[in-house]
């Protein structure tokens, strides 16, 4: 199994700190964003390359950084692809750049296992793998006990065995408070399937609607995250964040 973590986007809505910075290098409780996404791993059995997918600006930091990290835990193993987009005007989006990876990196031939790379939280992706690997396709998901904060994001009914039996991305009429959040889980037969939606012409952007699209089509299973999970988009939960993070940090 690779892990691909998405890195490439702009987070305009958080300039000026992220005109020079990627999102994902920030840092919270003391360390870059992405230090907590990749210490999560810690634990996954059978883990081969992690790529780290990010734009033409933002890649030699990011190599930076892996190399870095690398040195202190040489148990991981990183790969920087860079999608060769230079603005926010250009971007694959985070579903093109999910099958660019696939397809330029050849990873077809094993399950993936894909998180943002702003996607905090306080669990280890172990469990969540252990469960995953018995599956094609599952998704974390997250009760975020607010039917105002649902809007957000996507939100999934779940059937008796954990199967998503509906999906709607920021909804305007929720129907319960359970997110779907950016860590998934996909077989070689559902890593297939992304080059059949991108051709349909779907949105290439927002990776939670290809899982809209894929559960109609195969069982999408699901596994709840029970510690904290923090959504930064904007500087107050960046900054509230870095307050529940700083007392987290090893």
């Amino acid at each position: 199994m690779n892990a691909l973590i998405l890195a490439a986007g702009y987070a305009t809505r958080l300039y000026p700190l992220t005109l020079d910075k990627a999102k994902p290098l920030l840092v919270v409780g003391g360390k870059p964003i992405i230090e907590w996404v990749v210490d999560n791993l810690a634990g996954v059995s059978d883990l081969e390359t992690i790529y780290v997918v990010t734009n033409d600006k933002f890649a030699a930091a990011f190599q930076e950084w892996s190399e870095r990290y690398q040195h202190r835990h040489p148990e991981f193993k990183f790969k920087i692809v860079r999608d060769g987009s230079t603005s926010d005007e250009d971007k694959l989006g985070a579903i093109g750049d999910i099958d660019f990876v696939v397809t330029r990196e050849n990873l077809t031939q094993n399950s993936l296992l894909i998180v943002a790379g702003d996607n905090l939280f306080t669990e280890s992706m172990a469990n969540f793998v252990a469960c995953a690997q018995a599956t094609d396709a599952t998704v974390a998901v997250y009760d975020v006990g607010d039917t105002e904060a649902i809007k957000k994001y996507g939100n999934v009914t779940v059937g008796a065995e954990g199967i998503i039996t509906r999906f709607e991305e920021k909804p305007e009429k929720p129907q319960g408070t359970l997110a779907a959040i950016a860590l998934y889980y996909y077989s070689p037969a559902v890593l297939s399937l992304l080059r059949m939606y991108l051709a349909a012409g779907n949105n290439p952007d927002q990776p939670g609607r290809f899982v809209q699209w894929l559960y109609t089509r195969k069982p999408v299973h699901t596994f709840q995250i029970k510690g904290k999970w923090l959504d930064i988009g904007s500087k107050e939960t960046l900054e509230n964040a870095d307050k529940i993070l700083g007392t987290l940090k090893s």
